[in-house]
């Protein structure tokens, strides 16, 4: 009948409720960092100050680099633990280019002094790929090879000795401020842009996480699994050693011994902070950040309050335990 004739609304499926539990878990590291913010800007003194700013900006910077070739290689499935002993080697390889006699106080040994090195870890970082994809040995043996080899190459390389050297050319990766921002800064946030673009809005950036998210439907859908494998390692030896010349840099100084130790760790602790699934397949660059700006303001808020550095690290080793665990109930 005409006048029985009425609509009913089209039921679309159950609707999805509010829940705090999901909210808390999607956006805990933004809520973590904000909260730590607040705290230091209320309870620290001259936290807000532009010079407190850099400082920790500019200690977050390497750590923030050498994550983001982790979170890449996380992403696959894998895990890289010769990152700081490819610092270690870009480190000690620079001093040794521009200080030579042939090419001291030469703009031709500055610009080899940045090029040689990245180029020398990034072909070290081929090799960690050759490793897992060809020879299929399990990432943590594959790259815990270069992890002892690597910082023996460095000592090997500088005789053990400590370089010490003043370039303001070279320098400046690490002590450049322009426009009163550090130099390493603005890198640290022109990769993490460039990465997040390519992870998000590429094919290679597809490949990577369908690689990570299951290996043998990537591979029978096409991908070409041992290529991405060689990409992500290499990609992860470059900025590692990036990271390595900005260490040197700020120090005046290449230790063979120092530069990168426990980078590693700092940056896989980054990466799972940040919310990357650590059995691959699902990554973000931008939570790496976050990650990596948690784990430092939790250690400058400690210090700032006098406590004891050794402590921070057992807080780190918290905090790691704590994402593992929300990675778990974001899984359940």
């Amino acid at each position: 009948m005409l006048g029985s004739n009425t609509m009913k609304p089209k039921n679309n499926g159950p609707e999805r409720k509010f829940s705090w539990q999901t909210f808390l878990q999607q956006y805990s590291g933004i809520i973590t960092l904000l909260v730590l913010f607040v705290f230091n800007a209320i309870f620290t003194p001259h936290f807000l100050s532009m010079q407190t700013l850099n400082i920790n900006l500019t200690q977050v910077a390497t750590i923030v680099i050498v994550g983001v070739g982790m979170t890449l290689v996380i992403a696959t499935g894998g895990i890289d633990l010769s990152v700081g002993s490819l610092m270690a080697i870009a480190g000690a390889l620079a001093p040794m280019i521009f200080m030579s006699e042939g090419l001291k106080d030469s703009p031709y040994g500055i610009a080899l002094a940045f090029v040689l090195p990245v180029l020398a870890v990034t072909l070290l970082g081929l090799f960690n790929g050759l490793l897992v994809s060809k020879f299929q040995l399990q990432p943590i043996i594959a790259t815990l090879v270069l992890f002892i080899a690597g910082r023996g190459i460095a000592q090997v390389l500088t005789g053990g000795n400590l370089q010490t050297f003043t370039n303001p050319a070279f320098q400046y990766i690490g002590m450049g401020k322009p426009f009163g921002i550090p130099f390493q800064v603005i890198l640290m946030v022109l990769i993490v842009v460039l990465a997040a673009w390519m992870l998000r809005k590429t094919v290679l950036g597809r490949h990577i996480l369908s690689v990570g998210g299951n290996e043998k439907a990537a591979r029978l859908s096409g991908v070409p699994i041992q290529g991405i494998k060689y990409a992500v390692y290499a990609i992860s030896g470059l900025l590692a050693g990036i990271a390595g010349l900005i260490t040197i840099a700020i120090n005046s100084a290449s230790d063979a011994n120092q530069v990168g130790q426990n980078m590693e760790l700092d940056a896989i602790a980054a990466v799972a902070v940040g919310g990357t699934l650590l059995e691959g397949g699902k990554a973000t660059i931008v939570g790496t950040l976050i990650g990596a700006l948690i784990i430092q303001l939790i250690r400058y808020t400690l210090l700032a309050k006098g406590v004891p550095d050794s402590v921070a690290l057992i807080v780190k080793a918290g905090i790691i335990v704590g994402a593992v665990a929300l990675q778990r109930s974001r899984r359940a």
